[in-house]
């Protein structure tokens, strides 16, 4: 038998358009030594392993995998398997990965989550004079790091495109630990779109948290 997989889509505008792709996989169906390779089959940004709770459980064990490398934290999985446990009815307040406990919580269509900007990776910020810029910019223009493309984009807003070609990701679509790290660079809540139209929302919290919050679709399950 083949593994069943669960997409969706993490921070899609408010249409449900865009967003990143998630591959979410019951962890009992694969292995721990196996993960890596099933991540990389599936060759999105990230794949999510994720221990599901049973009723009432308020706490989820996951990992995290590119296609390339295992990530302690990343921004898009943990959004993105958090509306999944609640859209399946076994609503998390802490997801474990990792890099520590992440809180999470529903507000609205926003699904969210609360990390330490020193649980992302660190990103070579490159702030373009204008969204011009940042569209122009091509993938093949990295080949090594982690790099994020950003420009100003009105008050409290902001554009970007994030490039991770040693993590298999020559261009990611919405990257929440970037957007931490962002948040965390200039101090103050965020509105990002990233990538095609991608709609990222970020708060700082007190002692040194930040929130990233968006909203997710379920989009077509896969079998590898």
């Amino acid at each position: 038998m083949g593994i069943q997989v669960d997409v969706v889509r993490v921070f899609t505008d408010p249409t449900g358009r865009h967003g990143n792709p998630l591959g979410i996989v019951d962890a009992t169906q694969v292995a721990p030594p196996d993960r890596q390779r099933i991540a990389t089959t599936l060759g999105y940004s990230e794949t999510i392993f994720v221990d599901v709770p049973e009723a009432g459980v308020t706490t989820a064990t996951a990992q995290i995998f590119t296609p390339a490398a295992e990530l302690p934290f990343a921004g898009h999985p943990t959004v993105g398997v958090a509306w999944w446990l609640t859209d399946r009815g076994l609503p998390v307040d802490t997801l474990a990965v990792p890099a520590g406990d992440v809180a999470t919580h529903t507000t609205g269509d926003y699904t969210w989550v609360r990390a330490k900007p020193d649980w992302a990776p660190e990103f070579t910020l490159h702030c373009e004079p204008d969204t011009a810029a940042v569209a122009a910019v091509a993938a093949t223009s990295f080949e090594t790091g982690h790099h994020y493309v950003w420009a100003w984009a009105g008050e409290g807003t902001i554009r970007s495109r994030m490039f991770a070609p040693e993590l298999g990701v020559p261009e990611d679509e919405a990257t929440g630990a970037a957007a931490i790290r962002i948040t965390d660079h200039l101090r103050r809540d965020l509105h990002i779109t990233q990538g095609r139209g991608s709609k990222i929302v970020t708060r700082i919290v007190p002692d040194g948290w930040i929130e990233i919050g968006g909203q997710v679709r379920r989009d077509r399950p896969v079998t590898v």
